[in-house]
């Protein structure tokens, strides 16, 4: 594996992003420890997470994943070896989701008190927050840089035109721009990404770590009808995949996989490594077996000819 630098920043990262999302929903604590052990042992240093993961999870109210990953790295004893990244502003509630000044103040020192660290990496804005200017919001960054306790900051779920606006007037007013934008991204939804945005993050050299890199599990190739979807929590949402486009994916991908003795997980994440404006995909997994198609996603070098073959059969023209 290479590293590969995160936009304009000095993070130099693996090309895959483990998703912290399942911390404390699908995956308890000591499987967290584990799975955490079992990605930085193979060579991966980058995990990304928000102080809303796992809200929606029974009982759960947001802070979940960061608060098991501070735990973990308390216990390792290793956060100068891994590259931390989490969001605000995406926390349900009518206050809750914005990216004012001072509720950023406020979520960022949660963000630090669960993460167990003085600093993090990359904060990330969840949401874009019409109602605050953006200058307000960049310009609490530029404080909270400054002071030491965020490094870097990235963008997610921004339309195109505002993450634009967002790097215009971070350049005129002299404020931090975003160096990173989080995407919804993979081989079946791409029409978005590659008409609105692959130029733009090209044009302004934006890192990106996109998510649902596997459509929610889809990508794995173990969800091909409804009576599969009881294979994990998230197999309901695997349900609009399921249709003459989705299977067309799911055969190619069977062919690249079968030619690569590769499982479809892989193959996906490779065909996503691949492409030049994609930095490092995000990417969960609930046992360290699935673990070893994220290690092998990151060695599997495709050729250009399995390339076009997935490209063919994903295609949305």
């Amino acid at each position: 594996m290479k590293k590969r630098k995160l936009g304009n920043t000095d993070l130099l990262v693996y090309p895959i992003t483990f998703g912290g999302n399942v911390f404390g929903w699908t995956i308890d604590e000591q499987t967290s420890f584990e799975i955490l052990d079992g990605f930085t042992d193979a060579g991966f240093n980058f995990i990304d997470t928000a102080d809303s993961y796992s809200h929606w999870a029974p009982g759960n109210k947001g802070g979940e994943s960061e608060t098991i990953i501070g735990n973990w790295m308390q216990e390792r004893k290793n956060r100068d070896q891994v590259i931390i990244a989490t969001k605000v502003g995406s926390i349900p509630g009518s206050d809750k989701k914005s990216l004012a000044p001072k509720y950023i103040r406020q979520c960022v020192e949660n963000s630090l008190k669960r993460l167990k660290t003085d600093y993090i990496d990359l904060y990330q804005s969840h949401y874009d927050d019409l109602e605050t200017p953006i200058e307000d919001t960049l310009a609490v960054y530029d404080q909270l840089i400054k002071e030491g306790k965020v490094r870097w900051i990235g963008a997610s779920n921004f339309s195109a035109t505002r993450l634009k606006e967002a790097l215009e007037i971070a350049e005129t007013a002299n404020l931090p721009r975003y160096q990173t934008f989080q995407p919804e991204y993979n081989l079946y939804k791409r029409e978005k990404y590659e008409t609105e945005f692959e130029q733009l993050v090209l044009d302004n050299n934006l890192g990106v770590i996109n998510y649902y890199a596997l459509a929610s599990g889809f990508l794995t190739g173990k969800y091909r009808s409804e009576a599969d979807f009881t294979k994990s929590k998230r197999g309901a949402g695997i349900k609009n995949y399921l249709n003459e486009r989705g299977f067309k994916i799911l055969k190619a991908l069977d062919d690249v996989s079968e030619q690569y003795n590769a499982n479809p997980a892989s193959v996906s994440l490779a065909w996503l490594i691949a492409k030049p404006s994609i930095t490092a995909p995000i990417a969960s997994v609930t046992s360290l077996a699935q673990l070893d198609d994220l290690i092998k996603a990151a060695a599997l070098k495709l050729d250009n000819e399995e390339i076009a073959i997935l490209d063919d059969a994903s295609a949305w023209k």
